[in-house]
This record gives structure tokens, C-alpha cells and sequence, in this order.
């Protein structure tokens, strides 16, 4: 009878998670999923799943085509309260089903639909933190960490060789020398972790629209992302015609005016990465977005410049996800396309929310 029950519960959260997959692009791009972190539980509607059960008639009704009735009189009922309030009932409701789930949860059916494959992380034998494990036997230590094993053995030990060992009354006490203590050694372990540099145009181009895709889009690779690293540390840059290290709150929430220029953006992701993340010890992954415009006067090429000697050779992944806008050009992707190829630079187009997953697969589609 267990066994039935878990494999129908096992059926029933295959169900669960084939209907979030079926309206998946609607739940990945609510936006207030997005303020929910590490292991709450947010409540996803699933108005769809039918639970069987019994519906009971009643007996007085009769059999088909039997009873008083009209042409055209509504079944199941007299008619009287065909439109009106009618008065309250006894009867069970029927409710919508909510699922509950974790927002890492949700990045894993995400990662399923869009078949995403495993990150391999770089460089893990370079990092190391310490980790404790038992090694050895000792003659003293503090008493959660005794052996009552090893105890016993020496005490019957010692009876056997004093000849104090009754078999017939085979009592073991053992005495203070002969308590045994596990020991511990710290060992290097290696790990890896990784840093997310974001960054973002907010000029007078990039509206609160536009903000918000970008809030919703750098969620979900985090999250995607951070399930793949011990540690994770984020860094956020806005850029107009300058630009400058933030906060997550104010990198989300800022609206500037004037033009752009983004290898401003370009030079300080570099200078931190260069200052606090040496690229033999971190897994380095940048993401830009803009809605394509770029001030003139060669900043273009400077862009090619530091994107060639100082952020390709370090990124695991450079994603630039340009966003569509009514006022931008949307010029800057075709500038990358037809200057820098690279591997590890994945462009990647998002023209509204609709287009938020499909810009997640391109970036993390190939693992990297």
C-alpha cells in the first residue's frame, strides 16, 4: 500500500510539474517571483488539474427526459436561480490548486524545458577551503567525540590479558585508559567559485520596461548559475556616457539621461575584475545590456579592443542581451556580430518579456 502511494504521489508531481512546464514562460516572467530567495516557497496556480472524485446525484430526479421541464430550461437545477444570487449552500466549493515549490526548484524545470545543460566550472583545482575529516584514534579528546568501538576493544583487550574476562558474565567496563578518541585533520578541499559582473545602460533610452526584462532575465541566470558554485559573488555596473559600481538596488532602479558610452562600462567591469578576481582562481561570467545604442567617435572600437585583450581571455561567458526599445537603435549587436567572434561571447536579442527564456537559452545553452 506504500509503495502504490508514493508511486502515485511520484505520478502526481510529474503531473504538477508537466502543467508549470506547459505556462512555464508566464511563471519565469512574473516578476514578483523575483524577490523570493533560497529556499521559500512561492505558489504557482494550476486551475487545469482535475482531481478524480465522486459526484453524487440525487435519487427523487428520475430517469433521462423525465420530470416537469420546459424547451430550453437550463439542466441541472429548476431554472428559478438561473441568473439571480440564490441562497447560500452547504455544498463543497470547487478551488483552484496551488503548488508549492522553491524558486531553485522552479530553475530546475526551467532548466528541463529549455534543456540546459550542466555548467562546467573552470579552475577547480585552483581554489581550496578547509574541511574537516576524522583521521585517526587518540587517548583523549572531549567526550562527543569518544569511540565507544574502539573503548570496548581496548577494555576487553586489557580483561583478556589480566585474565579478568569471564565468558559466562561477559561484562566489559572499561576503565579511564582505555577510552579512545577520533581525531580530525583540516584538508584542503578544492572548490570552485565564480563571479557574475552585470551591467547595464541606463540612459534615457533604457525605460522602466526595459529595466524590469533585465531584472527578471539576470534573476533567473543567477539563480541558474548559482546552483552550480559553492560561492557566488555578484557586482553590478551601470554606464550612461560614465559608469559606476552600485548596488543590486539601485542598479535596478536608476534612470539617467543623457548618451551612452559603452566601453565606460567595459573599462571598470575589467578593473574589477583584474583588482579582485584573479582569472586562475574564479569562474568569471559578464552580462551587458542595452538596447543597442552607442555614442560615436570610435567608442565602438574601443569596445572591440577591451572585449579582445581584457574580458574575453578571462569570461568563462560574455552575454550581451540587447533589449528592444522604441527609442535605441539597436545597432550595437550587429557592431559585435560583424567584429568580434569568439566563443565565449554569446549575443543574444530579447524583444519583450515573451522573448526572456529564449535569451536564457542562448546564454547558458552551452554549459559554459
Amino acid at each position: 500500500m506504500v509503495k502504490r502511494i508514493e508511486r502515485d504521489l511520484r505520478r502526481f508531481d510529474e503531473i504538477v510539474r508537466g502543467k508549470i512546464k506547459q505556462d512555464l514562460k508566464k511563471h519565469i516572467t512574473r516578476g514578483e517571483l523575483i524577490g523570493k530567495r533560497g529556499h521559500e516557497l512561492v505558489s504557482i496556480p494550476l486551475p487545469r488539474i482535475e482531481i478524480p472524485h465522486f459526484r453524487y446525484g440525487r435519487q427523487d430526479t428520475g430517469g433521462v427526459g423525465a420530470g416537469p421541464g420546459e424547451v430550453g430550461q437550463p439542466l441541472g437545477g429548476d431554472g428559478s436561480d438561473a441568473g439571480a444570487g440564490g441562497e447560500a449552500g452547504d455544498a463543497e466549493g470547487r478551488h483552484l490548486r496551488e503548488a508549492e515549490l522553491t524558486i531553485q526548484q522552479l530553475a530546475e524545470i526551467m532548466g528541463e524545458e529549455l534543456e540546459l545543460p550542466r555548467i562546467q566550472p573552470k579552475g577547480a583545482e585552483s581554489l581550496h577551503t578547509g574541511k574537516d575529516r576524522y583521521t585517526g584514534i587518540k587517548r583523549s579528546g572531549p567526550e562527543s567525540l569518544k569511540s565507544f568501538r574502539r573503548s570496548y576493544r581496548e577494555a576487553l583487550k586489557r580483561q583478556l590479558a589480566s585474565g579478568t574476562y569471564q565468558p559466562e558474565r561477559p561484562a566489559v567496563v572499561p576503565v579511564r585508559d582505555d577510552l579512545r578518541y577520533r581525531s580530525w585533520k583540516t584538508l584542503p578541499e578544492p572548490v570552485a567559485n565564480a563571479v557574475i559582473v552585470y551591467m547595464m545602460d541606463v540612459s534615457g533610452s533604457m525605460g522602466s520596461e526595459q529595466k524590469e526584462i533585465v531584472r527578471i532575465e539576470s534573476f533567473w541566470l543567477d539563480t541558474w548559475i548559482r546552483a552550480h558554485y559553492q560561492g557566488l559573488q555578484t557586482r553590478y555596473v551601470i554606464h550612461d556616457a560614465v559608469a559606476r559600481e552600485v548596488d543590486r538596488e539601485t542598479f535596478y532602479t536608476t534612470r539617467e539621461s543623457g548618451g551612452t558610452r559603452i566601453s565606460s562600462a567595459y573599462t571598470l567591469a575589467a578593473e574589477i575584475l583584474e583588482r579582485d578576481y584573479p582569472a586562475e582562481l574564479w569562474n568569471v561570467y559578464l552580462f551587458h545590456f542595452s538596447d543597442g545604442d552607442n555614442w560615436g567617435d570610435g567608442d565602438d572600437e574601443k569596445c572591440y579592443q577591451l572585449l579582445r585583450e581584457r574580458l574575453l581571455p578571462v569570461a568563462n561567458l560574455f552575454g550581451y542581451g540587447q533589449v528592444g526599445s522604441r527609442s535605441g537603435s539597436g545597432r550595437f549587436i550587429h557592431a559585435l556580430e560583424a567584429h568580434v567572434r569568439a566563443e565565449n561571447l554569446i549575443l543574444s536579442k530579447i524583444a519583450d518579456r515573451d522573448g526572456i527564456l529564449g535569451s536564457i537559452k542562448d546564454f547558458l545553452g552551452k554549459g559554459k
